[in-house]
């Protein structure tokens, strides 16, 4: 299970391993946080060759690798490491973060002990962060409501015999183009996001429609006993339909656009020399 945690509202890509019961953290994530570097997969390259040097420790060795969203929006192979190895790789870096970071991890494992006992905790937990970032009430409400319509659609294609990440990911671009007009990936673009998820980022007309073409798609696919993906498609098509067509309603009334560039990044930072 693949999550996004916050340290200090900075995102932390995150892996649970439900075998295991383990959490396994990116390390270029952690490396950027507590250096602030502007390059940290430069600054991880010549820290592991520096500790290598000068402790005789090969730091990959305790590092497994995962796929992991990037920035493009592509899986690709993230160094990652588990608690334990973490605090190793924390040790090497100067930051007068470490022992904050030492105890968030700590709060992290905890917290997850918790959510498997009692589910719930980890709605409320995500309200928590949102509120960190600064969303409001209303605007928590909504993401949160449409989470809960695109469980239902997900659940919905897991039962009609969908099953690979890739073609969920296929299902969702087709829903979302029909509505907006736009990929998720030419939406991501105009929003400035990378790595980001998208519907954090989205406004509350766009969560709202979002959430109206996946609610009609699981109902148009419940009706139809669409099984399979190319059947889910058909009926995501006509699910995105709905919405845009009541989008473009909504934007002839208004005279304003729907889906924007608007987003909750932070202003860009200014670019720092690159570590030595």
């Amino acid at each position: 299970m693949s999550n996004i945690k916050l340290f200090e509202s900075k995102q932390v890509r995150t892996h649970w391993d439900e075998k295991t019961e383990t959490w396994y953290f990116s390390v270029i994530d952690v490396v950027e946080i507590l250096t602030d570097s502007s390059n940290p997969r430069d600054y991880w390259f010549k820290m592991k060759k520096r500790v290598k040097t000068q402790d005789g420790l090969e730091l990959s060795t305790i590092c497994r690798q995962l796929k992991m969203k990037a920035s493009d929006g592509k899986m690709r192979d993230t160094d990652v490491a588990d608690t334990q190895s973490l605090l190793r790789i924390i040790q090497s870096i100067p930051s007068p973060k470490a022992e904050p970071f030492k105890q968030w991890l700590a709060k992290v494992g905890y917290e997850r002990m918790q959510e498997i006992a009692d589910p719930e905790q980890s709605i409320g937990r995500a309200r928590e962060n949102w509120q960190k970032l600064g969303r409001s009430e209303k605007w928590i409400q909504q993401r949160m409501t449409g989470q809960e319509t695109r469980n239902k659609l997900t659940d919905y294609w897991k039962e009609s015999g969908v099953q690979k990440s890739d073609e969920f990911a296929y299902l969702t671009n087709i829903i979302h183009q029909e509505w907006t007009g736009l990929t998720v990936k030419k939406h991501k673009d105009l929003k400035g996001l990378k790595s980001q998820n998208l519907r954090d980022h989205m406004s509350e007309a766009e969560l709202i429609f979002s959430a109206l073409a996946e609610l009609s798609t699981r109902q148009i696919a419940e009706t139809e006993k669409a099984k399979g993906v190319h059947q889910n498609a058909i009926a995501g098509k006509k699910g995105g339909e709905i919405a845009k067509d009541a989008r473009l309603a909504l934007e002839q009334k208004t005279g304003k656009k729907v889906v924007t560039k608007e987003s909750f990044l932070p202003p860009p930072k200014k670019k720092k020399k690159l570590d030595k």
